[in-house]
């Protein structure tokens, strides 16, 4: 058995419990940290697979770190506190599951990244989409030589249930970081994982269109005159589009943070180079998540809505469509499944396919989109 101690037991925590370590029986949840203790409780009474009784609970993780026995822990806290932690348990020498983004400034990178290189730190960074099947496949097919000469790399992502950033607490970038730091560290993850190489220089661009206003700050739709006639309003939200995220605040707040889209350029060492793009007003069908890799002989792309490939020979009018299912359970694509199982088998002495170093390099690009951005420069890495 393997003794697990969790800090931050919130939805994406409770989700993968859930849905994954029903895999790993090895896997037991001995302690939970999180400062709202009752809503931690409740959270960990709704797994099934849990005995409440045998967990232990504290409003500290640092109370937990020095009163448990633990053989690994989970940081899945808001994202403002997960480079203070990750800090505390790699100081502690224990393997190290840390939800992204791993940082939320540079000052913040810096630190971390000597941690993990004075610590030799074990764990991995929770980037799902980079150990999902149908990337596994694309990676295969770019690096069979099957593509030819790479031209160009033109990823996306059309968030459908954008209004997340908008009506929740998502929309306060003092505890996000951005939106730059929450997706785009997922994506140009998974474009550089595939490539197996970093980029040399970035650029970005972003643009703040619709989730703007002068609404009151904290403003919610309940107390708001408009809820009857308003496009975003949790009212008309709930009768139009129903399976909408729905929350409770106004999404035209002078308080709202966010872009509603961005884009990202990257130039690679041998010239080539990629393009990001980042739309959180696209809905319903529009969303899209994926990439094209154009080459020479032939183009590859892929959706994770569909997980489908699609293979384009250049010289033939051949289109093959390859079909990848995720392996056992379905978070991101299947993806969450994957690591959970890496992380049981670092704590056996394996090592990460989404190591902690790829967290802070992913991170370190975002934060370099940001500031290209606010600053309109390209920026040499």
């Amino acid at each position: 058995m393997k003794r697990i101690g969790i800090i931050g037991m919130g939805g994406r925590m409770q989700s993968l419990i859930i849905s994954e370590f029903g895999y790993f029986p090895e896997l037991q949840v001995v302690a939970v940290a999180d400062p709202d203790l009752e809503g931690a409780k409740k959270r960990v009474s709704d797994i099934k697979s849990l005995d409440i009784a045998a967990v232990h609970f504290y409003e500290k993780g640092e109370d937990m770190l020095e009163n448990e026995q633990l053989d690994g822990v989970f940081v899945a806290t808001r994202c403002d506190l997960h480079k203070k932690y990750a800090v505390e348990v790699l100081k502690r020498n224990l393997p190290l599951f840390l939800e992204k983004p791993v940082v939320q400034n540079e000052a913040d990178y810096w630190e971390l990244k000597e941690v993990v290189e004075s610590t030799n730190g074990v764990g991995m960074t929770s980037f799902p989409l980079r150990l999902t099947g149908i990337l596994q496949k694309v990676k295969e097919i770019y690096e069979s030589g099957a593509l030819g000469t790479l031209s160009q790399i033109q990823a996306y992502n059309n968030v459908p249930y954008g209004r997340v950033y908008y009506k929740y607490w998502y929309r306060d970038e003092r505890i996000t970081g951005g939106l730059f730091l929450q997706k785009a560290t997922h994506d140009l993850d998974y474009i550089n994982y595939v490539l197996g190489m970093q980029p040399v220089e970035i650029c970005a661009m972003e643009s703040k269109m619709v989730y703007k206003g002068n609404k009151p700050a904290d403003l919610k739709c309940e107390n708001c005159p408009e809820i009857d006639t308003c496009y975003e309003s949790t009212k008309v939200i709930r009768e139009q589009a129903h399976d909408e995220p729905n929350g409770e605040y106004c999404s035209y707040g002078e308080d709202v943070g966010n872009h509603d889209s961005a884009t990202i350029m990257m130039r690679y060492p041998d010239g080539m180079h990629a393009v990001y793009t980042q739309n959180f007003v696209a809905r319903k069908e529009a969303g899209k998540r994926g990439m094209r890799m154009i080459g020479q002989k032939a183009t590859v792309e892929f959706d994770w809505v569909t997980n489908e490939i699609k293979l384009f020979w250049h010289n033939d009018s051949k289109v093959e469509h390859i079909k990848v299912r995720p392996e056992s359970g379905g978070g991101h694509g299947g993806g969450d499944y994957v690591l959970i199982r890496d992380f049981a088998a670092i704590l056996n002495g394996d090592t990460s396919r989404s190591s902690l170093k790829d967290g802070l390099q992913s991170a370190y690009l975002c934060l370099k989109a940001k500031e290209s951005a606010e600053k309109h420069i390209f920026i040499t890495l």
